[in-house]
């Protein structure tokens, strides 16, 4: 089985965001698959995807305030300067974490380990709606089961 759907994330703020509930509300044939993989694409390139930490809030902040050390807005070498100090770092830290995720999906749920869940990554001030990609392929679950 193939299913596919595009989901519209609403604007975020600058940082770390769970949206593991959104992704998994937008694929109802999840619940259908024995077996298979869900494929999480964001076509932007000043934001990203990740997965780790879906407990405590500190861990996404953390994780903001590294990105920004790492890469910070406005670095005078930056030539890409045209839409502002922030998106000449927005695209490096996308291209460092990156644009997709491959997960596993069992009986019908994704096969996240207990503290996992997905990110969406926003490195802009005002990146705006985002749009995502999630395409479901697997094997069906017997009809007995």
């Amino acid at each position: 089985m193939w299913a596919q759907h595009d989901l519209r994330l609403r604007p975020y703020p600058r940082g770390f965001h769970l949206i593991t509930r959104e992704v998994v509300a937008a694929v109802p044939e999840l619940a259908r698959l024995r077996v298979g993989l869900l494929h999480v694409f964001i076509q932007h390139t000043s934001a990203s995807l990740a997965l780790n930490e879906n407990a405590s809030p500190d861990v996404r902040r953390d994780f903001g305030r590294f990105f920004d050390h790492l890469v910070p807005d406005g670095w005078p070498e930056f030539e890409h300067t045209l839409e502002g100090p922030d998106d000449m770092a927005a695209h490096i830290k996308a291209s460092l974490l990156g644009p997709s995720l491959t997960l596993p999906v069992r009986d019908g749920r994704l096969a996240l380990g207990t503290w996992q869940g997905l990110y969406l990554c926003e490195h802009r001030g005002e990146g705006g709606a985002r749009r995502l990609v999630l395409t479901l392929q697997g094997e069906a679950r017997s009809r007995e089961g």
